[in-house]
């Protein structure tokens, strides 16, 4: 899948009310291919516990680096859906989604929509989120790992 059928835009950062922070993946590419990602190979829709989300820096990491931003199915390791982001809309997604009150058992500290035509296609509340440098290298202060949670 192309990142150019992809755009990245943050909602709700500002932690204003009720609402997790959350970052809407829209997509303007062929449907069937991306129904094809978000399911498996029996075709049951993948759901949050078989998606992983990362950001893996391009360049050396500071606010104006560049990087991938990408939803990955956690059984076969392939990209779900992959977009260029910029760092700082990462670390701001990350700084949102950590909060003192949250507690352990919610189900997520942040979402992750992906949108076509104005329609969620899927919708996943998540609690990590891996950010890695341009060398591969887990980057864990920039990351959201829940506590308890050893890789």
């Amino acid at each position: 899948m192309r990142r150019d059928y992809v755009t990245l835009e943050l909602r709700h950062v500002d932690r204003d009310g009720d609402r997790l922070p959350t970052a809407a993946l829209r997509y303007d590419g062929p449907s069937d291919l991306l129904e094809e990602r978000l399911t498996d190979a029996g075709g049951d829709r993948l759901d949050r516990d078989r998606v992983d989300v990362a950001f893996r820096f391009r360049t050396a990491g500071d606010d104006d680096a560049a990087g991938v931003f990408s939803l990955t199915n956690r059984v076969t390791g392939e990209f779900v859906v992959e977009v260029n982001a910029d760092a700082g809309s990462v670390r701001e997604l990350v700084d949102a989604a950590r909060r003192e009150d949250d507690p352990d058992d919610a189900d997520g500290c942040y979402r992750v929509v992906v949108e076509r035509d104005g329609e969620t296609v899927a919708d996943f509340e998540k609690r990590t989120l891996l950010v890695y440098d341009d060398e591969g290298s887990l980057l864990r202060q920039h990351s959201l790992i829940p506590s308890g949670v050893e890789l």
